[in-house]
């Protein structure tokens, strides 16, 4: 999500969405249900923290930093893929935009399917919509019919989670769809979603975690 925040109160994020709490420079996870791995410092190093960017008073976490390293870039796709792999996972979900440069490469590596989940008016031909409330207003997820089928077992992929509003959306949209969620994957996420947080009943699994 590359989402941004004000460091003494909450703002809407680089992409609108409704994760607004506070986000700085990220750590590695020490828990989430495994122990430490040497590649998340890694991880986590190449995460640039951007003060001041789109607006004063905003700290944005930019993830570009990391895919400019090629070698960092891979443990932390290969970090997912190593959980996701043999569990019969059918389908991996990302989440606009920066969901579309993790899943697919998961999706690739774990012999699963992408399923791209867009904003409105993006996607060609019959869609289902998920509406969420952001701090001022709404927005909405959107997937094609029959992109996944009743019983599928699948992962939704995103980049950060804070507020988790938008993969609340996203798991509500495959639920009504008879989609079989597992577990929601972030690259970044906030201090309590270690050992395993859940929204909407399902896990959440980050690789690193944000600063206090």
């Amino acid at each position: 999500m590359g989402e941004e925040e004000n460091n003494n109160s909450t703002s809407k994020n680089s992409r609108g969405c409704d994760d607004d709490v506070m986000v700085e420079s990220p750590a590695p996870a020490k828990e989430n249900g495994r122990a430490a791995d040497p590649r998340l410092q890694g991880i986590s190093d190449a995460i640039r923290v951007v003060p001041h960017f789109p607006k004063p008073g905003i700290m944005f976490n930019d993830i570009t930093a990391l895919l400019l390293r090629p070698a960092v870039f891979k443990d932390a796709v290969d970090m997912f893929v190593e959980r996701y792999r043999g569990m019969g996972i059918a389908a991996v979900a990302g989440i606009e935009a920066r969901g579309f440069i993790f899943g697919p490469a998961i999706a690739l590596a774990i012999g699963a399917k992408f399923i791209p989940l867009r904003k409105p008016k993006k996607l060609p031909g019959e869609v289902i919509s998920e509406t969420y409330v952001l701090e001022y207003g709404t927005d909405c997820l959107e997937m094609h019919v029959g992109a996944t089928e009743p019983g599928e077992r699948v992962v939704v992929v995103d980049d950060l989670v804070a507020t988790g509003g938008t993969l609340s959306a996203a798991i509500k949209l495959l639920e009504r769809a008879g989609a079989d969620v597992v577990e929601c994957a972030c690259l970044i996420g906030l201090p309590k979603y270690k050992n395993f947080y859940k929204l909407n009943g399902i896990p959440v699994y980050i690789l690193v975690e944000s600063r206090k």
